[in-house]
């Protein structure tokens, strides 16, 4: 400063301060460029939810983006867990390492260029070791390229109502536009637990060996907090410690989300402490009772009545009517994993759902395709004709299902 001071004493100093000004709005340019350049922020984020009635227990910047690191590899699960669902993917089938791949920095297996990985290797590995490399020969089997990849991923989990996700890379690794959510990862969790329960249990794994060297789950949760049985750790410098962790007890499930852990201990603590104040609150306001995804029934065995009739007054001529008998269907999708995830996600939506409710998935053959009717059963009439409504008026589908058996023609309209 002195030496500046010294020049606006000379006789060219105007000159000098318009160096100096440019010099000071370089310097600036270049110390706020990282704020302004990078959407998702270091910080301190936490959210439980009941996955049983979806209510949030607690909240604190679930909104707020952040990097979610290893994280991102629960969405690279879940893609590959839709892929073997679908059949495109094979639990055996072998992966060819690329040069990209193996190039990956830490966390890794070390895989070398050229060789290969079982489908159910890489699992274990994403989901025990958190290996990057073995991220990107997913991302490369199932998209191309992991650019494209990340694509893939995005596009899915705005699907699955992650809206404030962004994803660049398969692994986590860093990347100043890769963001999620506390909140959005609690979403993805419960989609993967609810969606995808054949393969969910990949995460509780405690370990598992490779070319002769065991590996064991960064996930300390499952080994010391009862009821605990999965999912993800992640770390990388920008992020801290994040933990995603799933328990249930006694029926009831919470998920808790923390971002931001100074360290993976403390991150620990703060989980643990946020589920044991969580706990009573979870079994005092749950209305809604977590089911195993049901065996599709037989197609045909209730009556779709058009939507358009909900607000249609019953015929007094109707018989053997059943009080709980009675649902709406969300819609028809293409996968049966689509249309479990958009039941139970309007299931949570939903104030005071019945405890006699349940997901039903129905296959339909249309077209020489199969599809597979959303619904929600077990309701009184009543209730399915205000629930529907309602969903219609949020711009949702919905049409109201009668119960089996009844004699009902179809309602006119009031």
């Amino acid at each position: 400063m002195d030496l500046a001071i010294r020049a606006f004493s000379r006789p060219n100093a105007p000159r000098q301060r318009i160096i100096l000004r440019a010099y000071l709005v370089v310097a600036l340019t270049v110390l706020l460029a990282p704020l302004t350049a990078n959407p998702a922020q270091a910080g301190y984020a936490a959210i439980v939810v009941d996955a049983n009635s979806g209510r949030v227990l607690h909240s604190r910047n679930a909104d707020t983006p952040n990097f979610p690191a290893s994280l991102t590899k629960m969405m690279t699960l879940f893609m590959a867990f839709e892929a073997l669902d679908k059949g495109t993917l094979a639990i055996h089938q072998p992966l060819t390492v690329s040069k990209r791949a193996a190039g990956q920095p830490p966390s890794k297996l070390g895989l070398k260029v050229g060789e290969t990985i079982t489908v159910e290797e890489a699992i274990r590995a994403l989901s025990v070791k958190s290996a990057n490399d073995v991220a990107t020969v997913l991302a490369e089997a199932l998209g191309g390229t992991e650019i494209k990849f990340a694509q893939m991923m995005t596009a899915r989990a705005r699907e699955l109502g992650t809206t404030r996700t962004t994803f660049r890379n398969a692994s986590g690794l860093p990347n100043k536009r890769q963001k999620s959510t506390a909140r959005d990862m609690s979403t993805l969790a419960r989609a993967l637990i609810d969606g995808l329960p054949d393969y969910y249990g990949y995460f509780s794994v405690a370990s598992f060996k490779y070319k002769g060297k065991t590996y064991r789950n960064h996930n300390s949760l499952l080994k010391n907090y009862a009821g605990t049985d999965g999912i993800k750790t992640g770390y990388i410098r920008a992020s801290g410690f994040n933990l995603v962790a799933s328990t249930e007890r006694d029926g009831v499930r919470l998920i808790g989300v923390v971002f931001g852990g100074k360290t993976a201990d403390r991150r620990d603590r703060q989980m643990r402490s946020l589920l044991n104040r969580s706990w009573a609150q979870a079994r005092t306001a749950s209305t809604y009772a977590a089911r195993p995804i049901p065996k599709p029934p037989v197609p045909g065995s209730e009556t779709i009545v058009a939507t358009t009739s909900i607000n249609a007054p019953i015929p007094p001529t109707i018989v053997r009517r059943s009080p709980a008998n009675w649902g709406i269907q969300i819609g028809a999708f293409s996968g049966y994993t689509d249309a479990h995830i958009a039941a139970g996600n309007v299931a949570r939506d939903m104030s005071n759902l019945p405890v006699t409710a349940s997901l039903k998935i129905e296959p339909v053959n249309q077209n020489a395709n199969t599809l597979f009717r959303a619904r929600l059963m077990g309701m009184d009439e009543n209730f399915a004709r205000a629930s529907c409504r309602q969903l219609i008026s949020n711009g949702r589908e919905c049409a109201l299902v009668t119960p089996q058996g009844d004699e009902l023609a179809s309602l006119p309209p009031r």
